[in-house]
């Protein structure tokens, strides 16, 4: 079982932000944000569902290749809610709403990449 994940961004602001938009929809808050000063060698964030962070980012360079994150949600909503929020906050489509059934039957997802070209997906596992 993982228990969090984390990636590395190079503009760290701009990441925060983009994440705070784009995850708000399917219940991710910023819970922790640490300095430099405090870690000893880069800003970072945490998000999650409070109030455990199970989703970090830290300034550096960014991982490369990039990487895939998929956050499961609950309901189809939640993957267009996700999405448009995601858009909205400066990320670039790679993947609009929709089933993917190579995946299996019930598989519906959307995939947006952040600031730094990460693939990040939101997906629902559950018929509608």
């Amino acid at each position: 079982m993982i228990d969090h994940i984390g990636v590395t961004v190079s503009d760290f602001a701009k990441s925060r932000d983009f994440y705070a938009q784009a995850l708000a929809p399917i219940g991710y808050q910023l819970i922790a944000e640490i300095p430099a000063s405090v870690t000893g060698h880069a800003d970072t964030a945490g998000f999650g569902a409070p109030p455990i962070p199970d989703f970090w980012i830290g300034q550096g360079t960014p991982n490369n290749p990039p990487v895939h994150i998929a956050f499961q949600v609950g309901n189809r909503a939640l993957v267009d809610a996700f999405h448009k929020a995601a858009l909205a906050a400066g990320g670039r489509d790679s993947g609009g709403p929709g089933l993917r059934p190579l995946y299996h039957p019930d598989y519906y997802g959307a995939f947006v990449l952040d600031p730094d070209g990460h693939n990040i997906e939101a997906v629902c596992h559950l018929p509608e």
